[in-house]
């Protein structure tokens, strides 16, 4: 199972999830080119950029098929594939997916952000602030702009493969509305939502998050 990232975070928030799936996965969390520990160019890369360094990654490793299990941004790296790579592309889990087309400007998402700090434990932004640091703003707000233009609604078709959405009921990132209309686009998609979380489950529910991948390993 390979978990991806959303946009400035690493592979560090997986941990939580990972260890609910232990002993009966191998869970594997790379970090996206420019971020965690893996560099990149300052400027940051576009979706195409960032799905198309995931796709070769999984090819090169042996991954191709496995389960996908994406964050917030890193749904939209995750659906990207199903346009150039669809031969790697598994079973996939799609927590908090973005960006909502119904809300697509930096001052209405950067609002739900903020809100969203309400609904996640507060350890979550401690562990963050390193991944941030790291980033750095210049490639964090470059890779933002990527994520914003990128319409993921036309791509959702594409994707084949047994899908979950993921949203937890008090995420203001994804409201209801949006995550049911990706789990419609979606050819063979649905929606499961989690009651009392925000937009990270795989940190503030890793448990519920873990079931639902469980389901997509016998896909």
């Amino acid at each position: 199972m390979v978990c991806i990232h959303g946009l400035g975070c690493s592979h560090r928030y997986f941990l939580p999830f990972a260890q609910s799936l232990a002993p009966a996965a191998r869970v594997v969390a790379p970090d996206l080119p420019g971020f965690g520990r893996t560099k990149g160019p300052l400027d940051g890369l576009d979706v195409r950029g960032l799905s198309r360094a995931l796709a070769d990654w999984l090819r090169v490793t042996g991954r191709r098929g496995v389960v996908l299990v994406a964050n917030s941004t890193g749904c939209q790296v995750v659906v990207d594939m199903a346009v150039h790579a669809p031969d790697v592309l598994g079973p996939v889990v799609l927590n908090g997916p973005t960006m909502d087309r119904h809300a697509r400007s930096a001052a209405r998402q950067g609002a739900r952000l903020v809100m969203n700090g309400l609904f996640e434990r507060p350890s979550l932004g401690l562990l963050l602030a390193r991944d941030y640091i790291d980033c750095g703003p210049r490639r964090y707000f470059a890779t933002f702009a990527h994520k914003l233009a990128d319409p993921i609604e036309r791509k959702l078709h594409l994707v084949a493969s047994p899908a979950i959405v993921a949203r937890g009921r008090r995420d203001p990132i994804v409201p209801h509305e949006w995550a049911a209309e990706v789990a419609e686009l979606l050819p063979s998609g649905r929606l499961v939502e989690v009651r009392g979380a925000g937009h990270t489950l795989n940190y503030s529910a890793p448990g519920e998050l873990a079931q639902m991948a469980r389901e997509l390993l016998e896909c």
